[in-house]
């Protein structure tokens, strides 16, 4: 990637992933009304040295399912962006398949606060993720 170049890829819809999410292998199980579910298999390329998943994959996980979670309120092509995160960790990841439920309300013009909780495949609560984003001011005719 270079700075200030054309995008290499497109997005085939407004809810989406992008090559980041493709790479962990992410599905977006739903996104609407200000709510997502993403889910995400625990490969080996997901874990950390002692075999647990990564904080990492965790963390892009809930952020992505909160991302999802905006889009399905924002108008489409909208530009907005994570400021503010925190991960709190409740239980290690050991396998199967991962989900992140994720729910957004809107603070101001344009702020957003996310909640996600991460679960791992047996139902245990992993993770409890939250942020705020950011929206792009609109641009002002000259």
């Amino acid at each position: 990637m270079v700075k200030g170049a054309a995008l290499p890829f497109a997005l085939p819809a407004w809810i989406a992933r992008a090559p980041f999410e493709e790479y962990l292998d992410m599905t977006i199980e739903s996104a609407v009304d200000g709510r997502a579910v993403l889910t995400m298999p625990f490969k080996v390329k997901h874990a950390q040295g002692k075999g647990l998943m990564h904080g990492g994959a965790v963390t892009a996980l809930a952020d992505t399912a909160v991302a999802m979670a905006i889009k399905s309120i924002l108008p489409e092509g909208s530009h907005f962006v994570t400021t503010e995160l925190t991960l709190t960790f409740h239980a290690p990841i050991q396998g199967g398949t991962v989900k992140a439920v994720a729910t957004t309300v809107r603070e101001d013009e344009r702020t957003l606060r996310g909640i996600a909780e991460v679960f791992d495949a047996e139902g245990v609560k992993t993770a409890t993720f939250q942020s705020l984003f950011r929206i792009k001011r609109a641009s002002r005719p000259a």
